[in-house]
Protein backbone atom coordinates (compact mmCIF):
# COMPACT_ATOMS: atom_id res chain seq x y z
CA UNK A 1 0.00 0.00 0.00
CA UNK A 2 1.12 3.45 -0.69
CA UNK A 3 1.68 6.20 1.49
CA UNK A 4 0.13 9.37 0.51
CA UNK A 5 1.27 12.95 2.06
CA UNK A 6 -1.00 15.44 2.73
CA UNK A 7 -0.65 18.74 4.77
CA UNK A 8 -3.67 19.05 7.22
CA UNK A 9 -4.07 22.54 7.80
CA UNK A 10 -6.60 24.88 6.00
CA UNK A 11 -4.44 26.50 3.29
CA UNK A 12 -2.97 23.74 1.03
CA UNK A 13 -1.38 23.83 -2.09
CA UNK A 14 -3.26 21.37 -5.43
CA UNK A 15 -0.64 19.74 -7.54
CA UNK A 16 -0.36 21.34 -10.92
CA UNK A 17 -0.89 19.41 -13.73
CA UNK A 18 1.98 19.55 -17.12
CA UNK A 19 0.47 22.43 -19.21
CA UNK A 20 -2.16 23.67 -16.67
CA UNK A 21 -1.39 26.82 -14.50
CA UNK A 22 -1.85 26.84 -10.64
CA UNK A 23 -5.00 28.89 -10.97
CA UNK A 24 -6.39 26.17 -12.91
CA UNK A 25 -5.48 23.40 -10.86
CA UNK A 26 -6.58 25.16 -7.64
CA UNK A 27 -10.39 25.65 -9.21
CA UNK A 28 -10.19 22.00 -10.47
CA UNK A 29 -14.07 20.92 -8.50
CA UNK A 30 -14.04 17.24 -6.66
CA UNK A 31 -16.98 14.76 -7.02
CA UNK A 32 -16.03 11.98 -3.66
CA UNK A 33 -18.06 8.81 -4.32
CA UNK A 34 -18.54 7.09 -0.70
CA UNK A 35 -19.59 3.85 -1.55
CA UNK A 36 -21.33 1.74 1.48
CA UNK A 37 -23.49 -1.96 1.76
CA UNK A 38 -26.97 0.47 1.70
CA UNK A 39 -26.12 3.37 0.30
CA UNK A 40 -23.61 5.27 -2.21
CA UNK A 41 -23.17 8.88 -0.77
CA UNK A 42 -22.03 11.55 -3.20
CA UNK A 43 -20.44 15.46 -2.47
CA UNK A 44 -19.27 17.51 -5.25
CA UNK A 45 -17.16 21.06 -4.30
CA UNK A 46 -19.31 23.43 -3.59
CA UNK A 47 -22.11 21.41 -2.64
CA UNK A 48 -23.54 21.43 0.89
CA UNK A 49 -25.43 18.27 1.05
CA UNK A 50 -24.89 14.66 0.09
CA UNK A 51 -27.28 12.62 -2.21
CA UNK A 52 -27.60 9.25 -1.80
CA UNK A 53 -28.48 6.22 -4.15
CA UNK A 54 -29.16 2.88 -3.35
CA UNK A 55 -26.41 -0.04 -3.09
CA UNK A 56 -26.30 -3.39 -2.30
CA UNK A 57 -25.91 -6.98 -3.92
CA UNK A 58 -27.31 -5.72 -7.27
CA UNK A 59 -24.71 -3.18 -7.38
CA UNK A 60 -21.92 -3.55 -10.20
CA UNK A 61 -19.31 -0.66 -10.50
CA UNK A 62 -20.74 -0.09 -14.06
CA UNK A 63 -24.73 0.42 -12.57
CA UNK A 64 -22.72 2.41 -9.68
CA UNK A 65 -21.25 4.63 -12.60
CA UNK A 66 -24.93 4.97 -14.56
CA UNK A 67 -26.25 5.65 -10.83
CA UNK A 68 -23.75 8.28 -10.21
CA UNK A 69 -24.11 10.17 -13.67
CA UNK A 70 -28.09 10.30 -13.03
CA UNK A 71 -27.82 11.71 -9.69
CA UNK A 72 -24.88 14.16 -10.42
CA UNK A 73 -27.37 15.42 -14.04
CA UNK A 74 -26.03 19.49 -14.03
CA UNK A 75 -23.02 19.15 -11.18
CA UNK A 76 -19.88 20.05 -12.51
CA UNK A 77 -16.89 18.02 -11.20
CA UNK A 78 -13.05 17.79 -12.72
CA UNK A 79 -12.12 14.35 -11.00
CA UNK A 80 -13.76 12.16 -8.80
CA UNK A 81 -12.45 10.05 -5.62
CA UNK A 82 -13.82 6.83 -4.69
CA UNK A 83 -14.33 5.59 -1.20
CA UNK A 84 -14.03 1.62 -1.69
CA UNK A 85 -15.07 -0.89 0.77
CA UNK A 86 -12.38 -2.89 1.10
CA UNK A 87 -8.34 -3.01 0.15
CA UNK A 88 -7.11 -1.02 -2.05
CA UNK A 89 -3.56 -1.78 -3.71
CA UNK A 90 -1.56 0.89 -5.96
CA UNK A 91 -4.95 2.73 -6.91
CA UNK A 92 -6.91 -0.41 -7.46
CA UNK A 93 -9.44 -2.47 -5.54
CA UNK A 94 -7.93 -5.64 -4.81
CA UNK A 95 -11.08 -7.36 -3.42
CA UNK A 96 -14.55 -7.79 -4.16
CA UNK A 97 -16.60 -6.06 -1.58
CA UNK A 98 -18.48 -8.41 0.55
CA UNK A 99 -22.29 -6.73 0.81
CA UNK A 100 -21.96 -5.65 -3.41
CA UNK A 101 -21.80 -7.71 -6.90
CA UNK A 102 -18.75 -9.03 -8.37
CA UNK A 103 -16.38 -7.07 -10.85
CA UNK A 104 -14.69 -4.09 -9.20
CA UNK A 105 -11.25 -5.24 -9.72
CA UNK A 106 -10.63 -5.04 -13.73
CA UNK A 107 -13.10 -1.85 -13.59
CA UNK A 108 -11.60 0.96 -15.63
CA UNK A 109 -13.17 3.64 -13.57
CA UNK A 110 -11.49 6.51 -15.08
CA UNK A 111 -12.36 5.27 -18.55
CA UNK A 112 -16.01 4.98 -17.48
CA UNK A 113 -16.25 8.47 -15.92
CA UNK A 114 -14.17 9.91 -18.69
CA UNK A 115 -12.22 11.85 -15.90
CA UNK A 116 -9.13 11.75 -13.32
CA UNK A 117 -10.28 9.07 -10.46
CA UNK A 118 -8.29 8.14 -7.13
CA UNK A 119 -9.56 5.62 -5.45
CA UNK A 120 -8.94 4.81 -1.83
CA UNK A 121 -10.00 2.42 1.24
CA UNK A 122 -13.15 3.71 2.83
CA UNK A 123 -11.98 3.78 6.05
CA UNK A 124 -8.83 5.54 4.79
CA UNK A 125 -10.49 8.09 3.35
CA UNK A 126 -12.59 9.00 6.75
CA UNK A 127 -9.37 8.79 8.52
CA UNK A 128 -7.44 11.59 6.15
CA UNK A 129 -10.72 13.57 6.58
CA UNK A 130 -10.63 13.22 10.11
CA UNK A 131 -6.98 14.42 10.51
CA UNK A 132 -5.36 17.54 12.48
CA UNK A 133 -2.09 16.67 13.25
CA UNK A 134 0.28 13.85 15.10
CA UNK A 135 0.12 10.14 14.62
CA UNK A 136 -3.50 9.26 14.17
CA UNK A 137 -5.56 5.61 14.22
CA UNK A 138 -8.84 5.99 12.98
CA UNK A 139 -10.92 3.11 13.58
CA UNK A 140 -13.94 2.33 12.03
CA UNK A 141 -17.48 1.27 13.73
CA UNK A 142 -19.55 0.08 11.48
CA UNK A 143 -20.80 -3.31 9.73
CA UNK A 144 -17.45 -4.43 10.32
CA UNK A 145 -14.20 -2.51 11.64
CA UNK A 146 -12.30 -0.14 8.97
CA UNK A 147 -8.35 1.03 9.90
CA UNK A 148 -5.80 3.35 9.59
CA UNK A 149 -3.18 5.52 10.61
CA UNK A 150 -2.02 9.15 8.96
CA UNK A 151 1.31 9.84 10.80
CA UNK A 152 2.69 13.81 10.44
CA UNK A 153 0.51 13.56 7.36
CA UNK A 154 1.13 10.41 5.53
CA UNK A 155 -1.73 7.96 5.02
CA UNK A 156 -1.72 4.30 5.77
CA UNK A 157 -4.71 2.23 4.86
CA UNK A 158 -4.68 -0.82 7.54
CA UNK A 159 -6.14 -4.33 7.24
CA UNK A 160 -6.25 -5.17 11.09
CA UNK A 161 -9.63 -6.24 11.29
CA UNK A 162 -9.53 -9.73 10.68
CA UNK A 163 -6.66 -10.20 12.65
CA UNK A 164 -7.38 -12.38 15.50
CA UNK A 165 -8.57 -10.78 19.41
CA UNK A 166 -10.41 -12.99 21.66
CA UNK A 167 -11.71 -16.99 21.58
CA UNK A 168 -10.41 -17.69 17.53
CA UNK A 169 -12.75 -14.03 16.34
CA UNK A 170 -11.36 -11.10 15.17
CA UNK A 171 -11.20 -7.42 16.06
CA UNK A 172 -14.34 -7.04 13.79
CA UNK A 173 -16.40 -9.81 15.46
CA UNK A 174 -15.98 -8.21 18.61
CA UNK A 175 -15.93 -4.89 17.38
CA UNK A 176 -18.35 -4.79 13.96
CA UNK A 177 -22.21 -4.95 14.26
CA UNK A 178 -21.94 -8.68 14.60
CA UNK A 179 -20.21 -8.21 18.08
CA UNK A 180 -22.33 -5.35 18.96
CA UNK A 181 -25.52 -7.88 18.51
CA UNK A 182 -23.82 -10.68 20.39
CA UNK A 183 -22.46 -8.81 23.05
CA UNK A 184 -24.88 -6.47 23.36
CA UNK A 185 -24.10 -2.28 23.84
CA UNK A 186 -22.44 -2.51 27.33
CA UNK A 187 -20.16 -5.17 26.63
CA UNK A 188 -19.42 -4.00 22.91
CA UNK A 189 -18.36 -0.82 24.81
CA UNK A 190 -16.39 -2.12 27.10
CA UNK A 191 -14.17 -3.78 23.95
CA UNK A 192 -14.57 -0.67 22.08
CA UNK A 193 -12.45 0.53 24.85
CA UNK A 194 -9.85 -1.98 25.46
CA UNK A 195 -9.14 -2.88 21.24
CA UNK A 196 -8.63 1.33 20.77
CA UNK A 197 -6.14 1.00 23.60
CA UNK A 198 -4.10 -2.40 22.40
CA UNK A 199 -3.68 -1.00 18.89
CA UNK A 200 -3.11 2.84 19.65
CA UNK A 201 -0.15 1.52 21.81
CA UNK A 202 1.06 -1.36 19.69
CA UNK A 203 1.36 1.32 16.63
CA UNK A 204 1.97 4.29 18.85
CA UNK A 205 -0.11 6.65 18.09
CA UNK A 206 -1.33 9.85 19.74
CA UNK A 207 -4.46 9.31 19.77
CA UNK A 208 -7.53 6.95 18.62
CA UNK A 209 -10.60 8.59 16.37
CA UNK A 210 -13.62 6.71 16.52
CA UNK A 211 -16.02 7.17 13.49
CA UNK A 212 -18.37 4.54 11.52
CA UNK A 213 -22.30 4.81 12.15
CA UNK A 214 -21.67 3.03 15.23
CA UNK A 215 -19.60 5.56 17.34
CA UNK A 216 -22.91 7.49 18.16
CA UNK A 217 -23.79 4.52 20.26
CA UNK A 218 -20.95 5.10 23.02
CA UNK A 219 -21.82 8.38 24.98
CA UNK A 220 -18.56 8.72 26.87
CA UNK A 221 -15.26 8.15 24.84
CA UNK A 222 -12.87 5.96 25.81
CA UNK A 223 -8.88 7.69 27.23
CA UNK A 224 -7.23 9.20 24.16
CA UNK A 225 -10.02 8.46 21.88
CA UNK A 226 -12.22 11.14 20.16
CA UNK A 227 -15.22 11.31 17.94
CA UNK A 228 -15.43 11.27 14.04
CA UNK A 229 -17.85 11.82 12.08
CA UNK A 230 -19.18 10.38 8.59
CA UNK A 231 -19.15 13.56 6.96
CA UNK A 232 -15.22 13.28 7.63
CA UNK A 233 -15.23 10.78 4.82
CA UNK A 234 -15.96 13.67 2.23
CA UNK A 235 -13.27 16.05 3.18
CA UNK A 236 -10.77 12.94 3.07
CA UNK A 237 -11.85 12.67 -0.85
CA UNK A 238 -11.32 15.92 -1.02
CA UNK A 239 -8.17 16.58 0.53
CA UNK A 240 -6.46 13.13 -1.37
CA UNK A 241 -5.54 15.52 -4.00
CA UNK A 242 -3.41 18.14 -2.22
CA UNK A 243 0.23 17.59 -2.72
Amino acid sequence: MTARRVKPSPARTRPVAAGRTASTAQRARTLVIDIGGTHVKLLASGRRVPVKIDSGKHLTPAVMVTGVREATRGWRYDRITIGYPGPVVNGRPARDPRNLAAGWLRFDFAKAFALPVRIVNDAAMQALGSYDGGRMLFLGLGTGLGTALVDEGFLLPLELAHLPYREERTFEDYLGVRGLERLGLTKWKKHVGLVAELLRVALVADHVVLGGGNVKKIERLPANCRRGDNQNAFRGGFRLWDR
